[in-house]
């Protein structure tokens, strides 16, 4: 399954808008820093990898940016411990 990652700065959200849900991770940029503080994804659509891909949509984005993460989140701190070849990603 394939989502267009938006970025809505203005809420300081990275979101995948899927039928008539969002899901998404909020953040500080704190100078390029980009300080991943929360993940949401809808109950409707739990259970599906959801988290997962939009993370690491986000993380390529941030690597597209020039920026690094910064895992503040309860997700992307197990999903870090899990998957230690993102730690590049990460300051």
């Amino acid at each position: 399954m394939s989502h267009t990652l938006i970025h809505n700065v203005a809420a300081s959200k990275y979101e995948y808008h899927i039928e008539s849900h969002i899901a998404y991770i909020t953040y500080d940029d704190q100078n390029g820093h980009m300080h991943l503080t929360h993940t949401v994804v809808p109950e409707a659509l739990a259970g599906k990898g959801l988290a997962k891909t939009l993370l690491e949509a986000v993380l390529a984005q941030i690597k597209k940016d020039n920026k690094q993460a910064v895992a503040q989140c309860s997700y992307i701190v197990k999903y870090l411990e899990k998957n230690p070849e993102a730690k590049h990603f990460f300051v």
